[in-house]
């Protein structure tokens, strides 16, 4: 099932590539940011920790159930690192896949997270096989219910109180598309 794709991938805008060594100092300039974390359940990680998740992702597996291959966005032109978008790889049975995406604040409002999201469930269909691909997204984050809705998943779940954070608990929508829905809607 998982045959990797000829990378970089390129969008109209952007470059979807592997993390490099380089990345690390503008992944840490949002990974470090409370905005970002806060639909994430989760604080932003002390900086051991994110040195460590950064070293993590640059030689991170896809095979089994629970792995993420994620790939760095970047803008044409000047190859400013705007976010990440991943696949994780739900089930390999059931050949789910979830998509996911972080992106620096700076950068919100200009269509790149849909556009990187949309290569990466292309992707995700023609390379990796999925038949179904979903996204999780807390109910508050209405950009990122934005992006999903623009490319078409469906709302199939509003999990109530599913999740808690600081002691506040939190709803959840989850999202998805299926491959044949998803090539009717490209073609």
């Amino acid at each position: 099932m998982i045959a990797f794709p000829d990378l970089p991938i390129t969008t109209e805008r952007l470059v979807l590539r592997k993390f490099a060594p380089g990345d690390f100092s503008a992944f840490a300039s949002y990974h470090s940011r409370q905005d970002v974390y806060r639909y994430l359940y989760a604080d932003p990680p002390e900086a051991t920790a994110l040195e460590e998740r950064f070293a993590r992702l640059l030689n991170a597996e896809f095979e089994q159930d629970g792995d993420v291959f994620k790939l760095a966005v970047t803008r044409k032109g000047d190859d400013m690192l705007l976010g990440e978008v991943l696949l994780k790889l739900e089930s390999k049975d059931a050949l789910q896949g979830e998509v996911g995406y972080i992106f620096n604040p700076v950068h919100a409002g200009q269509g790149y997270a849909t556009e990187a999201v949309a290569a990466m469930i292309d992707l995700g269909f023609s390379a990796f096989g999925f038949h179904r691909i979903f996204a999780r997204l807390d109910t508050g984050n209405k950009g990122s219910v934005g992006v999903v809705e623009r490319l078409g998943l469906r709302r199939e779940a509003h999990l109530v109180e599913n999740d808690r954070f600081n002691g506040t608990w939190g709803d959840e929508y989850i999202y998805a598309i299926l491959a044949r829905e998803w090539k009717a809607r490209r073609h």
